[in-house]
């Protein structure tokens, strides 16, 4: 595992990384997904697909939504490729497609977080460590 990744133009600290291939760790150092090679392409389904399946059981959840927005007219709001991989349950939305109108509140959520000129608190270290490492187990 590498002491560090990149998420856009913003350093993660491994411990935050509970899942990781050669090719990506959910998230790859690409902006647009037309950008990526068949095999980064591939390995970031895959990926996404193994991470789906453990979250899904972990979450006690029965469905799962895949989402990408694929540049910023698309709700891109970190400049790279990456896939949301949400846990569904049944009623957890009035409406099945208001969980977009949420991806887009929580993209807009994590731009304004990581933007370093504002006040934020973070979530600690600690905090974030402890749930990469429960979901590490995950793949163990």
């Amino acid at each position: 595992m590498e002491a560090s990744y990149k998420f856009g133009p913003y350093k993660i600290d491994a411990r935050e990384v509970f899942h990781a291939t050669p090719l990506s760790y959910a998230m790859r150092e690409v902006k647009r997904f037309a950008d990526l090679s068949s095999d980064e392409t591939s390995d970031l389904w895959v990926t996404a697909k193994e991470v789906g399946v453990r979250l899904e059981q972990y979450h006690k959840a029965s469905s799962l939504t895949f989402a990408i927005q694929d540049g910023p007219e698309a709700g891109q709001t970190v400049p790279h490729v990456h896939i949301h991989v949400i846990p569904r349950k049944k009623g957890d939305f009035e409406k099945n497609d208001e969980i977009y109108d949420a991806i887009d509140v929580k993209e807009k959520e994590l731009k304004e977080k990581l933007d370093l000129d504002i006040e934020r608190k973070d979530r600690s270290m600690e905090e974030m460590a402890h749930e990469a490492n429960e979901y590490r187990a995950l793949f163990s």
